[in-house]
């Protein structure tokens, strides 16, 4: 598996992708940090400048102190994706789309790079929510996150919402809050009715959507992991690439063109 050439496994993965009915690709924080994103969890995240036990969603909804760091916290990372682009992984994802192969993107990101690159967002199961959109806990209003920044901005450290003055939070998933759970169901079906399933930068620790390639090899699926670490299940994979998710699967998608005939000279930069 990981014995052969960076070149020979591309080959064998451009192969799998061409033949299959449709591929379901599951992305997570390696694609965001070669963004310019850093990981929550590495040196320079956010998790070393804040405590995460702030942000359990138990204390976000009782305490109104919870909720200006929580939205600090959200201020600091609204700004470092806003002024971060979509990168050859998530290009490489639209692309594959165009051709029709992918059936679904499953991921644990929330910057929506994959939407900004163009991906359309019926294709994307968002696990862990978006942080560009905001949602009131009670009455289910959205808003656009760039104009809650403006709040803020304007000294309204802990927002509530205009209709019914319920509590606002970024629709992402907090430290102990409920998966979504269409996004969640859909992903598990999507995942054990592939063909096969590429997870690529992410480190397959944080579950339950960790688990989604399980249920692609409980199903038949053809698995591939795409990381620069090792991950628990590289022992399930079909085959294993270490390197940089975007770099390793633009060049696949670029194999597959060529092998379905296509020219190259429309490839996304």
């Amino acid at each position: 598996m990981e014995n052969d050439s960076l070149a020979d496994q591309i080959v064998k993965v451009a192969n799998w992708v061409t033949a299959a009915r449709g591929v379901v690709i599951f992305t997570g924080a390696g694609v965001s940090t070669e963004s310019g994103i850093p990981d929550f969890r590495s040196p320079g995240g956010l998790w070393e400048k804040y405590d995460p036990d702030d942000f359990l969603y138990q204390k976000i909804i009782s305490s109104e102190e919870s909720r200006r760091k929580y939205w600090k916290m959200h201020s600091e990372l609204y700004y470092t994706i806003t002024q971060s682009d979509p990168n050859p992984a998530h290009f490489a994802c639209v692309e594959l789309d165009k051709m029709g192969k992918l059936d679904c993107l499953i991921t644990q990101n929330i910057d929506n790079l994959h939407q900004k690159a163009g991906l359309p967002e019926e294709k994307i199961l968002e696990l862990h929510g978006n942080s560009m959109k905001v949602l009131c806990l009670s009455c289910g209003k959205q808003y656009r996150r760039d104009e809650i920044q403006e709040w803020l901005e304007n000294g309204i450290e802990a927002p509530s919402c205009e209709e019914c003055n319920g509590i606002l939070k970024p629709a992402t998933i907090a430290f102990g809050q409920a998966m979504p759970q269409r996004e969640t169901e859909e992903a598990v079906e999507k995942s054990r009715n592939c063909e096969l399933f590429i997870a690529m930068g992410s480190s397959l620790v944080v579950h339950p959507a960790a688990l989604m390639p399980l249920y692609a090899k409980e199903g038949g699926a053809r698995l591939v992991i795409i990381n620069l670490t090792s991950t628990p299940y590289d022992d399930q994979a079909d085959l294993i690439i270490r390197g940089k998710a975007g770099e390793v699967i633009f060049s696949i998608v670029e194999r597959v063109k060529k092998e379905v005939g296509k020219d190259l000279s429309g490839t996304t930069d």
